[in-house]
């Protein structure tokens, strides 16, 4: 580590010319260890910014709940030594600008909920990737899509120098985005009678909500290109906290319209998603799902149980009385989806940062249920199989005390040869089999599409 510097490194700000992020991406192909977390839908508040960065300087990545810097096992855990490396290196802000402007990004997976809630009893089952993998990145690319300009980020000016020099490359040729012969880990029988236990253990008085999934898995073929079907992806599900991380040995596309937690380092945001109809392409019936899914008190319920889940997470580190609900089961659209989202604010408590934030309301409420705990013991019991980087989280933590996480929902992993995707939704006492089978059908539609000739 860095002996803490006496003042915040000063970060320059360089204008580049603006140009989509995903061709930037295809750019940089071949290079180490690519992070883009990109708003594919565009919006003013929600989709404003995306990032780029590659060949980073430093590597934390946890194995079995071991921390890992720069090939070198580690003694403190991983949220340790990112909190001791984020106070070392802190910049000041940047007003005005895109937030991420330096720091670590990448994944956190599901399964290392575990090790933040350590006393919880969930079984070890073989990893689909490693708990965490995040890079250090002193320089980056940022966009703001409502303004239409962007800037490389860095404290070093030769690094900005190459970074702009890579910018002017010709975007490399992509291959095949095809991946067929999909098995999944429930039949339907399988997954309604999971179904059916679930809601068995809400009316025991077990839990009041839990989220089941199931998983789909191929072969990866040879000529597989991830990158292509990202671009396919984000054509068919544009979604506004999509990403792609490509760190050598595995691979993520994802197309999530959830964030998990944002910060600038004082207010805090978390907008979790319950609540799903399937979009229609005849507009009056569309509109009909819209007044069925804003007037169902299963879906309502479902949502605002969430709600006060994460207001308890986040009143763990907020200031006394700051927690508040501004949106409650408000409506947002998507391609393929209409969602009831709800937002829950903050201000995050002197003395603590990102990093405190960041465990107090990981795995997501949303993909877990409540009591968050219990809820994960009795997922791990009928899936009976990690989750990987799905329902885990994709984001930064910027050295300025900035972050934002979304939460790795229409997510597609590629590692050791083998594709994933999952799909699933929370579980109420009001819950259907048979519905709840086809919904999480119908979350995945648009990513297995993208991997359809």
């Amino acid at each position: 580590m860095l002996d803490r510097p006496t003042k915040p490194a000063k970060t320059i700000a360089v204008e580049t010319l603006y140009l989509e992020p995903a061709n930037l991406a295809q750019r940089l192909l071949g290079e180490q260890n690519i992070t883009l977390l990109e708003s594919v839908m565009r919006h003013e508040h929600l989709g404003r910014y995306s990032f780029l960065a590659a060949n980073p300087s430093q590597t934390l990545r946890v194995d079995n709940g071991l921390a890992v810097l720069d090939g070198v096992q580690q003694s403190l855990p991983a949220m340790d030594i990112l909190r001791q490396n984020l106070d070392e290196n802190r910049t000041e802000m940047i007003a005005g600008l895109p937030p991420f402007q330096g720091g670590w990004a990448g994944y956190i997976s599901y399964e290392f909920g575990k090790s933040i809630e350590a006393h919880s009893k969930i079984p070890e089952f073989e990893a689909l990737c490693p708990d965490l993998i995040l890079h250090r990145y002193d320089t980056v690319m940022g966009f703001d899509h409502l303004q239409q300009r962007s800037w490389i980020f860095g404290t070093d000016e030769t690094e900005i120098a190459q970074l702009e020099k890579f910018m002017k490359r010709k975007p490399k040729a992509t291959g095949s985005p095809i991946i067929e012969g999909w098995q999944s880990n429930f039949s339907r029988v399988q997954y309604e009678k999971a179904v059916t236990s679930i809601v068995d253990y809400i009316l025991a008085g077990d839990i009041f909500q839990a989220n089941l999934t199931q998983c789909f898995s191929a072969d990866i073929p040879y000529g597989f290109d991830t990158f292509a079907l990202f671009q396919k992806l984000r054509d068919k599900n544009p979604s506004t906290f999509a990403a792609y991380l490509d760190y050598g040995d595995l691979q993520i596309a994802s197309s999530s319209p959830e964030r998990l937690i944002k910060s600038d380092g004082v207010l805090v945001e978390a907008r979790p998603i319950k609540g799903t109809r399937k979009r229609d392409t005849d507009p009056s019936h569309d509109a009909e799902l819209i007044v069925e899914l804003q007037a169902s008190r299963k879906d309502r319920a479902e949502n605002v149980m969430i709600v006060d889940l994460l207001r308890n997470d986040i009143s763990r580190i907020a200031k006394p009385g700051s927690v508040k609900v501004p949106v409650l089961c408000g409506l947002e659209s998507y391609a393929n989806v209409h969602h009831l989202v709800s937002v829950v604010e903050g201000q995050l408590r002197e003395g603590l940062t990102q990093v405190d934030l960041l465990k107090a309301v990981f795995p997501g409420g949303s993909i877990t249920g409540a009591p968050k705990i219990r809820a994960m013991e009795i997922i791990a019991e009928l899936e009976g199989q990690a989750r990987g980087v799905y329902c885990g989280s994709i984001g930064y933590l910027g050295f300025n005390g900035a972050c934002d996480f979304n939460i790795a929902i229409r997510t597609a992993l590629f590692s050791d040869g083998k594709a994933y995707v999952q799909g699933g939704g929370g579980i109420t006492a009001r819950s259907q089999p048979a519905a709840e089978y086809d919904e999480s059908l119908t979350k995945i539609a648009r990513i297995m599409e993208a991997f359809h000739p």
